[in-house]
């Protein structure tokens, strides 16, 4: 569903995403680490077409998303690490004008769906400002899912979540990977990328040097029994930050 084919961007002489492929199957919680300035991000906005690459390619679901690009869009869903939500607009509002950007007729009963879901029917009808961050990252999900995307690209998605918030949104990933939607998911949390992800890449100063399944990356940092958070420390080099 999402496949890679030497992306690069390159901003003058700075090279932010150098040369990258990746193909990600139908139904797979993909992660994608890397640390602080590693490309990640930059990958993730060429690949919701909110940046153009240098050179390569980005598919989703079969479409090249330069030349396709509504056709990418509407199979997918987006969740940047810095949402930006219209405070003035109800959760309600909000998830019917994120429906509109879809074409979607008659939102009403899908948009209750989701907002029940995510734990906030009672603040439907609330202006967003009056929303906890945790509250708005889940009314910014609940919008991510309203037109039933195949593909949900997340960066950074527990961000200001509480523990309950997180549980839930694990399992909300879970089922829909269950039923087909790919989930490619950046994250600094390494415990839910070994708990969730069937296969991991690293992403280094804007090249891939290791992807695989986390027993995989342990035995690439000979380091085989071990939790992700040493080896990617190992694979990294150990001294830039998470």
């Amino acid at each position: 569903m999402i496949k890679l084919i030497n992306l690069t961007k390159a901003y003058g002489k700075l090279i932010a995403v150098n040369n990258i492929n990746l193909d990600v199957a139908q139904g797979e919680i993909f992660g994608f680490l890397g640390p602080n300035g590693a490309g990640k991000t930059t990958t993730i906005k060429m690949m919701a077409g909110l940046l153009q690459p240098s050179s390569g390619t980005a598919f989703i679901g079969g479409y090249d998303v330069q030349q396709h690009p509504l056709e990418a869009k509407y199979i997918t869903g987006f969740i940047p690490d810095r949402p930006y939500l219209y405070e003035k607009l109800t959760a309600t509002e909000f998830m019917h004008f994120t429906a509109k950007l879809y074409d979607m007729q008659a939102p009403a009963p899908r948009s209750k769906e989701l907002l029940g879901i995510f734990s906030l029917t009672e603040w439907a009808d609330e202006l967003v400002e009056n929303f906890s961050h945790g509250m708005k990252q889940r009314l910014v999900m609940a919008a991510s899912l309203l037109h039933e995307p195949k593909v949900l690209v997340v960066d950074e998605p527990m961000v200001g979540l509480d523990p309950r918030g997180a549980r839930l949104v694990k399992d909300i990933f879970k089922e829909l990977a269950s039923k087909g939607v790919t989930i490619f998911m950046s994250t600094h949390t390494l415990e839910i990328v070994e708990q969730m992800c069937t296969r991991v890449a690293i992403i280094n100063k804007g090249v891939i040097i290791a992807e695989g399944s986390v027993e995989e990356l342990g035995r690439m940092a000979s380091m085989p029994d071990s939790h992700l958070e040493p080896i990617f420390l190992k694979l990294t080099g150990g001294d830039e930050a998470l």
